[in-house]
Parts: structure tokens; C-alpha cells; sequence
């Protein structure tokens, strides 16, 4: 179970690249494309708040928790 970034339907809704969506919110488009990937491990409020205030949604529309459980590391035998 995870809590999930969703920003591409966001994004594309309002047609605003990751370069211009980046330079609204301050953050570099490298930490937007981690937001988007899923791999940050976590978000500032502060940022959080710029996406919503660039976006004109609620931090719900931006998080999703995902209730499918991980799958379980595939280990390699010697």
C-alpha cells in the first residue's frame, strides 16, 4: 500500500508541460518527473501547496492511496 503522486491527468487537463508546470511551482523538472514517477519517498506541504495553488485543486486530487499491496521482492539464489 502506497500513497501515490497523480499529476499527468492534472497536467494534461490544464495543458501545462513539466517544464512549465516546474517553473510555476519552483522545483526543478527533474523533482517533478520523481513526483510523477512515483519514486519520491515524500512531499513538502510547501510543495504541496504550490501544486495546488498552480493547479486550483485540493491536495485529494493530487494523492491517491493505493490499497494493492507491493509485490514481494523477488530474491535470486546464489
Amino acid at each position: 500500500m502506497a500513497v501515490r503522486v497523480v499529476l499527468d491527468q492534472l497536467l494534461q487537463d490544464r495543458g501545462l508541460s513539466v517544464a512549465e508546470f516546474s517553473n510555476a511551482i519552483g522545483i526543478s523538472a527533474a523533482n517533478v518527473a520523481v513526483l510523477k514517477n512515483g519514486r519520491a519517498r515524500a512531499i513538502r506541504f510547501s510543495t504541496l501547496d504550490a501544486i495546488c495553488g498552480v493547479l486550483n485543486c485540493e491536495p485529494g486530487d493530487v494523492l491517491r492511496w493505493d490499497q494493492t499491496p507491493p509485490d514481494p521482492e523477488v530474491t535470486v539464489a546464489p
